[in-house]
Parts: C-alpha cells; structure tokens; sequence
C-alpha cells in the first residue's frame, strides 16, 4: 500500500471509530486531524468535505460487510447442499465471528448513518437504503431456496424474512451495548436460528 493509500485508510479508521462511538455530528474534522497526525491541507487532500468522507466511510463498510458475508455463507453453502442447512450452518458461523469480537460489535455505520440522515446529502441517504435494500435481496434469494424445497409453517414472504435478518443484527448491536453484554448479539442471532429451523420444520402429524 502507498503512502497516501496508507493515510487515506487511517483517516478512515479514524473517523469509523469515532462515528461509531458518538455520530457523525460530534466527530469534528479538527479531532480527526489531531489523531492522525496530518495535516489540515493533508485531510483535505482526500476529502473535499464531511460528507465526501461520509461517503467514502459508507463505502468501504458495504463492501467489507459484503466480504463478509459472501465468505461465510460461501462457505456454508460448501458444507451442506441443502439450502435450509447451509443457511442455519451461515447464521451459526456468523454468530461464532460475533462471538470473537473482544469488546463486542463496535455498531453499524448504516444504522448510525440513517438516524443522522439529516446531515447528509441525498447521495449518502440513497446509498443507505440501497444497503438495505442489498441485505434483502442477499437473504431474501436464500429464503427463496429455501422456500423451493421447504413450506414455511406460517404464511411469510422471503422478503419479510430477509428483512428480520437485518432486524436481528441491528437490533442486537444496539441491544448489547444497552446492556453492556457482548454475547447478547450472537445469542440473539442463534435464537433467530432456532425460529428458522421451527418455521421450516414439517409439522408434527396427530
């Protein structure tokens, strides 16, 4: 990696860290400076602006949440063939990843994003719900397999499940931190595991 390619990724380790722990509307260019070590005309030279550098944040957390996920239900899909399976084996390995996190899941920039949306521009909004969108079709084409060999035992949508998915994780984030309880994601993410399995699960005969 290049020097200014160096510098460019600090500037937004930075800048995640501090979004995360206190939003965007706190975290001040000046502070950003002051940690990294650089310059005014240095931070300027690779953001024009806040929301330049919201953009670029947003950006590389998308894509290594995509990396993420493609990873580990990649893998779960080379471990079992049947969809329902490798779908539960994708929600066990995630929650295993969750559960190594020291200090817990530092939080979800396109939450913190979307309940600050009024400091953005409309691009940064737009990229946020197409996020949301991207998490629904991801899941919601695995509920769709899903659904091509099993019945579920209530009258859902595999968009609705998709969504809950994203529900689950989000709502887990904020839920731990509440609580000051790490493991309270992962745990939540298995117990949504365990509402799969039964919603898939063929009905128990009289």
């Amino acid at each position: 990696m290049r020097k200014g390619e160096e510098t460019r990724a600090k500037i937004l380790d930075v800048a995640e860290a501090a979004v995360l722990a206190k939003g965007f509307g706190g975290t001040s260019i000046d502070e950003l400076i002051v940690e990294t070590g650089i310059t005014k005309s240095g931070f300027f030279y690779h953001f024009r602006d806040k929301n330049e550098l919201a953009k670029a944040l947003l950006e590389r957390y998308i894509e290594n949440d995509e990396r993420i996920y493609d990873e580990i239900f990649g893998r779960a899909r080379e471990l079992a063939d049947d969809p329902l399976q490798a779908f539960l084996i994708g929600l066990k390995l995630l929650s295993e990843l969750l559960s190594d996190l020291p200090n817990g899941h530092p939080g979800c920039l396109v939450a913190t994003m979307c309940t600050q949306e009024r400091a953005f521009d409309r691009e940064i909004q737009e990229m946020n719900r197409q996020a949301a969108l991207m998490w629904r079709r991801r899941f919601g084409a695995m509920f769709r397999d899903i659904m091509q060999v099993y019945r579920p035992r209530e009258a859902l949508d595999a968009d609705q499940l998709a969504d809950m998915v994203s529900t689950v994780l989000e709502g887990g984030i904020v839920l731990s931190k509440a609580l000051k309880e790490p493991k309270s994601l992962p745990d939540q993410l298995l117990v949504f595991r365990s509402f799969v399995r039964l919603l898939f699960q063929p009905a128990v005969q009289p």
